[in-house]
């Protein structure tokens, strides 16, 4: 027997009456969703979530700050004679010094303003979650790599046909490579911190201050500095900057790559589906 009868008002926006007397609002009209969230509509959001705030957007501006106080340095410098790589470097340095922020807080800003429930709610599977702010963070990367190259470029351009600087656009290919590995690959970092401690200060006191610590242990350690040939991400990315690799160099940027990026992530993502949204 049904537990609902239809009031006989002829409101059109009449209630239902329960059992008990109590009335409940009318089925909302429309049709019924037939499936779940897309991916692709998660990206977008967690995008959103990134970069459209109040936090991200001044993160942004005082990135920009930063890149075109270093361009104008170089611009101004010997006359703006410096080859192309020394451009690029003063593009993606300040991008992969500040972008982790952006990973960092778009996890920890959900738990730290509790809207991780809400979140959760609309989408459920927590892994499709995670993982759409992973794709989220490479695309900002990737974006921030694109832009980096480009305006090092037009910056050293400007240079050659404004100051008579002569050009030099000599960059090996690794050199490339370990520009825009220092960028995803911090990025990547910072979002797995993120994960782990779900906190925003502790997250980016955590991510800046290990590698200043293995660099202080390693000068007090004879021990520490030979770990830190393998597990030092500033050490082991250096050689990609230099324009070339050896077998070893390969592993020691593989193995510091593993723990910093890969393990924090992984640890990271498996404890998102666990922890309990308060």
């Amino acid at each position: 027997m049904s537990t609902t009868t239809p009031d006989t008002r002829s409101d059109a926006s009449a209630v239902l009456v329960g059992e008990h007397g109590g009335r409940l609002p009318a089925p909302i009209p429309g049709e019924r969703p037939t499936s779940g969230t897309s991916f692709g509509r998660l990206v977008h959001v967690e995008l959103r979530k990134m970069l459209d705030t109040r936090a991200g957007r001044w993160l942004l501006i005082a990135l920009g700050v930063v890149i075109a106080g270093a361009l104008t340095i170089l611009f101004v410098q010997q006359g703006g004679d410096h080859p192309f790589g020394t451009y690029l470097q003063a593009t993606t340095m300040p991008m992969a010094i500040l972008l982790p922020v952006v990973g960092i807080m778009a996890v920890t800003s959900e738990w730290s303003q509790r809207t991780a429930l809400v979140t959760f709610t609309l989408e459920a599977r927590r892994t499709r979650v995670a993982w759409a702010k992973v794709v989220a963070a490479l695309l900002v990367g990737v974006a921030a790599v694109v832009f980096s190259f480009a305006l090092g470029a037009a910056a050293h351009a400007a240079a050659i046909g404004l100051r008579g600087a002569e050009g030099d656009w000599t960059f090996t290919w690794t050199a490339l490579l370990g520009a825009a590995g220092y960028v995803l690959l911090g990025l990547l970092q910072g979002l797995g911190f993120g994960m782990l401690l779900r906190n925003t200060p502790a997250a980016i006191v955590l991510y800046y201050v290990l590698p200043t610590g293995w660099s202080i242990l390693g000068s007090l350690w004879s021990q520490a500095e030979k770990a830190g040939q393998w597990l030092d991400m500033n050490r082991t990315m250096e050689p990609l900057f230099s324009g070339s690799l050896t077998g070893e160099q390969w592993a020691q940027l593989a193995t510091s790559v593993g723990v910093w990026v890969a393990l924090p992530l992984t640890v990271g993502m498996w404890w998102i589906t666990r922890a309990e949204v308060k």
